[in-house]
C-alpha cells in the first residue's frame, strides 16, 4: 500500500539504486526492438570543480527526458556522461589548499609533485558532482563515464594537435589575448566578466610636431598606457581635424613621435573624437595599428607593471599606481584638459576576479576562420538544425566573424601541448618525445636536447572533440560507427559558440561528418526578479535544497514545464511548490484507486468498453500521449509539461476520478469493474507518459499498481503498435467536454455570487441545438451531481422574472435560480462594499507607483511586487463587477 503521505526522500534513493541494478542505463535496445535505431546525446561535461547548480538543473533534466523516452520507445539510446578537467579552477582550488596548510606552492612544489596533488584532489573530491547528478535523477550509461583528462581522450587531443599542425591550421604567433595579472595566464572570452563600472575619462593634451602651440586632446580612461601609444586616430570625414591628418604628435614623458590617421573606429561623437592607439594593450588598437602598420610596443609586464624600460619614476610601477603618478604629472605638465566621469565596461577574471589586461604574448593559436565554412554550411543545408532560429543568427554572426583561437594557457594543469624546442628554438610537434625526437634528429643531423611546451591546452580545445573523444576515437569502436553522428545536443544559448560552434568545426574537420543532428538551446534560469544568479548578488539558488524541500519529481517538472525556446526561467520556490502539489495530487489519486482494489491490467481492452465516460477518458488520453511526441519532436518540453498536466490534473484528477465514482458506489458489479478496469489502465499509461519528467513518483506508483510489471524505467511506450486512431470518439468527448465547461461554470456564478457550498440550487438550461440536447440528457444525473443541482430543466426559452443568475457556456445558457438560496439585496451590499475597498486600494497604489521619488529609490523588488499588487487588486474589481451585473 502506498504511505499516506507523500514524502519523496523515502522512495528516491532506493528507486534510482533499483534502476542503476538492473542495467536500465545501457545503451543497449530493448530486446524484440533491435531495428528501431539509435538515439544518442552527450551530456554537456561539468567541471570536475563544480556542484550542481539551476543551470544543470534544467540541462540536465530536459536530456534525461529525451533519454527515458526514447529509452521507453526501445531505441538503443546512449547518453554519455562525462566531467571536464576545468583547467584553471581546479588549479585554483589545490593552490588554495596548499596556501591554507601552509605547504609550499605549485613553483617551488615544481611541476611533477603539483600535478600529483592535483590528481590525488581529483580521486578524494572530483567527483561531487556525479553524486548530485545521481540525486537529480539522471540515467546515463555510467560504465562509460570519461574525464577529458583520461588516457583515451588525450591520446585524441594530441593526435588532433598534430595533424591540425600538419594542416597549417595550428601555429605559434605573437598576438593580443586577455591576460590575468594575479594566474599569469591567457584565458578565453568565455572566462572574462565584463563588469560595468564608474571611472574617469581623462581629456590629455598631446603636442603637435612643429606646429607650436597647437595640441590634440584624446579622452582616455586608462592614462597609464599612453607609454604604449603610437598613433592617434580621427574619422576621415571629421572636419576639426582635417588638416591634422598625415601629421605627428608627441606623446608625454616619452616624447616619442606619433602619427595622426584617419581611421573610421574613431567616433567623432564620442569624447573628442581623436583616440589614441597603444596597439600593445587593446583589441581595437591592434587592429587599427595593423591597418596602418603602427608600432607595437609593450609596456606592461605579466604581472601588470610597468616595464623596467620606461623612465623614472614610472618603471616598475604597479598599473593602478602608475595611473595615479601620471595623472598627476600630466596636472603638472598642463597636459589634462579636463576629467569626466564616465561608466565604462572593465574585463573581469571569472575565476580571479583580477581586472584583465589586453596582453600582446606568443601563443599558440587555431585557424579558426579555415574550419568555419563546413560548419556554417551544415547549419543551413539541413545536416544540424539549431533551435530557436534565434540560435543560427546568432551562430552565423559569431563564424562569419570569427578571430584566431587562441588555445595555449599558461598553467599546469591540462594537455601539456604536444611541441618540442630545439636548441635554436625550432619547433617539432609530434604525438610523443620519441617521435619529436626522430623530427629533431633529422633537423640536425644528431641528437639533441629537446625541452617540451610548458603550456598547457584551452579546456575547450579539449570539449570541442567531445562527441567523438568519448566514442573511442582514433579507433573505429563499434560505439563510434553506431551512435556518432549524434542525434541531438542539449545545452544552454550562451556557450554556442565556445562549445558548440568548435564541436561542429572539429567533428567535420575530423570525421566529416556533423557532430549532432539537432541543437536545442535552452536560456538561463534567473531569480525570481529575473536577475541572473551570482554569489556576489547573493541570489544563487541551491538545486539539492530545492530537491530536499520539494522533490526532485517537483524541481524536474518546474523546468520543464518553464523551459519555452529563447525565453529565461524566472524561478521561486512557489513554482516548484506548485508541481508538488501536482504530484501529491497524482499520489492521492492511486491512493484512491487502491482503495477501490484497482489495478492495472495488461489485458485491457479499450474496444469492450460499454459506458460512455471510460470511452471519453480513453480518447482523451490518447490525445495527451501524442500531444506530448509532437512536443517532444519540436523540443517543446513547456508543451510537453502542459498535455500532461492538464490531462492528469484537469482530465483525469479533477473529472474522470469525480466521474467514476458514482458508479464505483451505486452502479451494476458490470459497470463497477469496467470503470476500475480502466480507472487502473489509464493511471498506468499515465504514468509511463510522466516517467520521462517525474521518473520517482511514477515509479513507486507504479510498483504499486502493477507489482508484476516491471521496472517502469524500461517498460515500453504506451500504444506504439496500436491503432490510436480508433480509440478516439469525437462525439462523446465533444460531449464530456461540454459538461465540464458547464459545471465549471455554473460552479464559477455560485461562487461569485455568494451560494452556500451545500446548498443546492434549479437550474433551467437553454440550448442552442435541440439535438445536442437530446445527445447529452442521459449525463443530467452526472451534471446535477457535479454542479450541486436540486433540479436540471431542459428548456428553448429563457425564464422570466427577477431572482435568476446567467452561466453561460458554448451553445447554451444556465439559469440559476437563488432567490431562495441567499438574500440578493445583502450580497448586493456585501460586494458594494468590497469594490469600494479595493478602488480605494488601486488608487493608493497607482499614487505610489506614479511618485518619481518612490520608484527611483525603491528597490527593484518593492517595485515589482507592488506592480503585481495593482494587477491583483484590478483583477479583482473586474470580478466584483461582474458578481455585482449578475445580481442586478
Amino acid at each position: 500500500m502506498l504511505e499516506k503521505n507523500y514524502t519523496p526522500k523515502d522512495i528516491e534513493e532506493k528507486h534510482y539504486k533499483a534502476w542503476e541494478d538492473s542495467g536500465a542505463f545501457k545503451a543497449t535496445a530493448r530486446p524484440g526492438c533491435e531495428d528501431k535505431g539509435t538515439f544518442s546525446i552527450m551530456m554537456p561535461p561539468p567541471n570536475v570543480t563544480g556542484n550542481l547548480h539551476m543551470g544543470h538543473a534544467l540541462n540536465y533534466t530536459l536530456q534525461d527526458v529525451l533519454v527515458r523516452y526514447h529509452r521507453m520507445r526501445g531505441f538503443a539510446t546512449l547518453w554519455q556522461p562525462g566531467t571536464d578537467h576545468a583547467g584553471i579552477a581546479t588549479q585554483m582550488i589545490v593552490e588554495r589548499k596548499l596556501a591554507k596548510a601552509g605547504e609550499p606552492g605549485r613553483r617551488e612544489m615544481g611541476r611533477e609533485k603539483f600535478l600529483k596533488r592535483i590528481w590525488q584532489w581529483k580521486e578524494e573530491s572530483g567527483g561531487a558532482i556525479i553524486q548530485q547528478q545521481r540525486r537529480l535523477g539522471l540515467t546515463p550509461d555510467w560504465s562509460r563515464q570519461r574525464f577529458t583528462l583520461d588516457e583515451g581522450l588525450s591520446a585524441a587531443v594530441r593526435k588532433i594537435f598534430v595533424q591540425l599542425h600538419n594542416d597549417g591550421l595550428i601555429y605559434r604567433h605573437k598576438r593580443l589575448v586577455n591576460w590575468d595579472p594575479k594566474l599569469l595566464t591567457a584565458v578565453s572570452d568565455l572566462e572574462v566578466d565584463t563588469v560595468e563600472k564608474e571611472g574617469n575619462l581623462w581629456y590629455i593634451k598631446y603636442d603637435i610636431l612643429e606646429d607650436s602651440g597647437r595640441t590634440i586632446t584624446v579622452a582616455t580612461t586608462r592614462p597609464e598606457t599612453l607609454f604604449g601609444d603610437t598613433g592617434i586616430a580621427v574619422h576621415p570625414k571629421d572636419e576639426r581635424y582635417q588638416d591634422l591628418i598625415g601629421k605627428k604628435a608627441i606623446v608625454p614623458f616619452v616624447n616619442r613621435e606619433i602619427p595622426i590617421v584617419a581611421d573610421e573606429h574613431s567616433d567623432p561623437e564620442k569624447g573628442t573624437g581623436a583616440v589614441k592607439i597603444t596597439p600593445a594593450h587593446d583589441f581595437n588598437d591592434f587592429d587599427v595599428g595593423a591597418r596602418h602598420n603602427l608600432e607595437t610596443i609593450t609596456i606592461l609586464d605579466e604581472h601588470g607593471c610597468l616595464i623596467s624600460d620606461l623612465p623614472a619614476p614610472f618603471a616598475g610601477l604597479e598599473r593602478f599606481a602608475a595611473r595615479k603618478l601620471v595623472i598627476k604629472e600630466l596636472e603638472n605638465l598642463g597636459k589634462i584638459e579636463k576629467i569626466e566621469t564616465t561608466v565604462h565596461s572593465v574585463p573581469h577574471g571569472e575565476r580571479s576576479g583580477e581586472i584583465l589586461e589586453p596582453r600582446l604574448t606568443d601563443q599558440w593559436f587555431v585557424n579558426a576562420e579555415a574550419l568555419t565554412k563546413e560548419a556554417l554550411a551544415a547549419a543551413h543545408d539541413g545536416r544540424t538544425k539549431i533551435m530557436p532560429e534565434s540560435g543560427l543568427n546568432t551562430y552565423d554572426h559569431w563564424l562569419k566573424n570569427i578571430q584566431p583561437w587562441c588555445i595555449s594557457r599558461q598553467l599546469w594543469w591540462g594537455h601539456q601541448i604536444p611541441a618540442w624546442y630545439g636548441p635554436d628554438q625550432e619547433i617539432f610537434v609530434a604525438e610523443t618525445v620519441e617521435e619529436a625526437q626522430a623530427l629533431a634528429e633529422n633537423h640536425y643531423g644528431k641528437t639533441v636536447d629537446l625541452i617540451q611546451e610548458t603550456d598547457v591546452l584551452d579546456t575547450w580545445f579539449s570539449s570541442a572533440l567531445w562527441p567523438f573523444s568519448t566514442l573511442g576515437w582514433p579507433e573505429k569502436t563499434k560505439e563510434l560507427e553506431q551512435f556518432y553522428t549524434t542525434s541531438c545536443l542539449i545545452t544552454g544559448a550562451d556557450i554556442l559558440f565556445f562549445w558548440v560552434a568548435r564541436m561542429m568545426m572539429m567533428g567535420l574537420y575530423v570525421m566529416k561528418e556533423v557532430p549532432f543532428k539537432d541543437v536545442f538551446l535552452h536560456a538561463l534560469v534567473r531569480d525570481e526578479q529575473g536577475q541572473k544568479m551570482s554569489k556576489t548578488k547573493g541570489n544563487v539558488i541551491d538545486p539539492l535544497r530545492v530537491m530536499d524541500t520539494y522533490g526532485t519529481d517537483a524541481l524536474r517538472f518546474t523546468m520543464a514545464a518553464f523551459a519555452a525556446p529563447g525565453r529565461d526561467i524566472k524561478y521561486s520556490d512557489s513554482l516548484v511548490e506548485t508541481y508538488r502539489n501536482f504530484a501529491t495530487k497524482l499520489w492521492n489519486a492511486a491512493r484512491f484507486l487502491e482503495h477501490h482494489e484497482t489495478c492495472y491490467s495488461p489485458d485491457f481492452d479499450p474496444f469492450a468498453l460499454k459506458l460512455d465516460v471510460n470511452r471519453w477518458v480513453v480518447a482523451e488520453l490518447i490525445g495527451c500521449l501524442e500531444n506530448v511526441e509532437d512536443a517532444l519532436k519540436r523540443y517543446r518540453f513547456d508543451d510537453m509539461a502542459t498535455a500532461i498536466y492538464r490531462f492528469a490534473w484537469g482530465i483525469f484528477c479533477d473529472w474522470y476520478i469525480e466521474f467514476s465514482k458514482p458508479i464505483l458506489f451505486e452502479g451494476s458489479e458490470a459497470d463497477k469493474i469496467e470503470t476500475k478496469t480502466t480507472l487502473g489502465w489509464v493511471l498506468g499509461q499515465l504514468l509511463h507518459i510522466l516517467h520521462p519528467i517525474m521518473p520517482f513518483i511514477t515509479e513507486e506508483i507504479w510498483q504499486n499498481l502493477a507489482p508484476k510489471g516491471g521496472l517502469l524505467i524500461t517498460n515500453p511506450w504506451p500504444l506504439e503498435d496500436k491503432n490510436r486512431a480508433a480509440f478516439k470518439n469525437s462525439t462523446i468527448q465533444s460531449q464530456f467536454n461540454w459538461v465540464i465547461d458547464l459545471v465549471t461554470a455554473i460552479r464559477g456564478v455560485r461562487n461569485e455570487v455568494n451560494v452556500p457550498a451545500g446548498a443546492k440550487v434549479p437550474v433551467t438550461l437553454v440550448l442552442e441545438d435541440q439535438q445536442f440536447a437530446k445527445g447529452i440528457a442521459n449525463l443530467t444525473p452526472l451534471i446535477s451531481r457535479m454542479a450541486r443541482l436540486e433540479s436540471l430543466e431542459f428548456v428553448t426559452e429563457p425564464p422570466q422574472g427577477a431572482g435568476w443568475v446567467q452561466a453561460v457556456v458554448k451553445g447554451a445558457a444556465a439559469y440559476l435560480s437563488i432567490n431562495n438560496v441567499i438574500d440578493i439585496e445583502a450580497e448586493k451590499s456585501r460586494l458594494q462594499k468590497n469594490l469600494q475597498k479595493v478602488e480605494g486600494e488601486i488608487a493608493r497604489l497607482e499614487r505610489k507607483l506614479s511618485n518619481k521619488k518612490f520608484v527611483n529609490k525603491a528597490p527593484l523588488e518593492i517595485i515589482t511586487k507592488n506592480k503585481e499588487r495593482l494587477r491583483e487588486e484590478k483583477d479583482l474589481k473586474d470580478k466584483l463587477n461582474i458578481a455585482i451585473n449578475r445580481l442586478a
